[in-house]
């Protein structure tokens, strides 16, 4: 249950439009409902200000479907879910009204809310062939209430591409750094900007690349300061780290 319908229930109490044991029985659901194969955590808006995300892969259609239609009951306006299979959003969205980013294999339920984040986020990322997470950061990102620019295609193989950019990323509050094969395009950024930096290894890569494993290990090893790193391809972590720095300081 997100924050305001908590607070709306709250309210209606202290107005007496709602009795105790009115509000206290729409609580019965708290902290998390069971549905048999999923425990959905209805509390977690209210712990973390950010309300449960559904990670699609490993999940079948039906399951999905169940898990949105309990959120949505116990009042989340929208619901995003990754790693969403083509095929999974097919049947998802024949129940929900489904925005489905195939991309960055996103789906979401329910509105993208108003920007409210203190800045930008920029998400950048060296190749095409790493757009995919890159897109599953950007549109995290957006879906978490925070204006993106995106930059693709800035790879240090043609630093010029990136540097005609530099002023879109001296103006971030926070960049997403995506990149595969040796990774350099993290520490590259992480040299030229004042703000935190998140880089995101992507398992792009020729054998020596080891699935992601050899820009993991330059980024970590980066010299710029302000740079942390997230795990290979996780896309998702980068743009939800964004999105809590972005939002630091502010009223969300």
């Amino acid at each position: 249950m997100e924050q305001t319908v908590w607070k709306t229930l709250l309210q209606a109490v202290a107005d007496g439009k709602l009795t105790v044991d009115e509000a206290a029985a729409r609580w019965k659901l708290a902290p998390f409902e069971e549905l048999g194969y999923a425990k959905i955590d209805h509390h977690r808006a209210l712990r973390q200000g950010t309300a449960e995300v559904i990670y699609g892969e490993g999940k079948t259609p039906e399951q999905i479907t169940g898990i949105v239609s309990a959120m949505m009951q116990a009042g989340q306006r929208s619901v995003l879910i990754t790693r969403l299979s083509p095929e999974a959003a097919a049947q998802v969205g024949q129940v929900h009204g489904l925005d489905y980013r195939p991309m960055g294999r996103l789906g979401i339920v329910g509105p993208l809310p108003e920007p409210d984040g203190l800045g930008t986020v920029v998400v950048a990322s060296a190749g095409t062939s790493d757009m995919n997470v890159a897109e599953e950061a950007a549109v995290t990102a957006e879906f978490l209430g925070n204006r993106v620019t995106r930059l693709y295609d800035v790879g240090v193989a043609g630093i010029h591409r990136l540097l005609a950019h530099a002023e879109e990323l001296m103006a971030a509050r926070v960049v997403v750094s995506v990149a595969g094969m040796e990774g350099a395009l993290t520490s590259v950024i992480g040299g030229l900007v004042s703000c935190p930096v998140i880089g995101v290894p992507t398992s792009v890569g020729y054998g020596a690349a080891f699935g992601g494993v050899a820009a993991l290990l330059s980024m970590l090893n980066s010299c710029a300061s302000g740079v942390s790193v997230v795990n290979i391809d996780n896309g998702f972590g980068a743009g939800f780290l964004a999105s809590r720095i972005n939002h630091l300081g502010g009223n969300t």
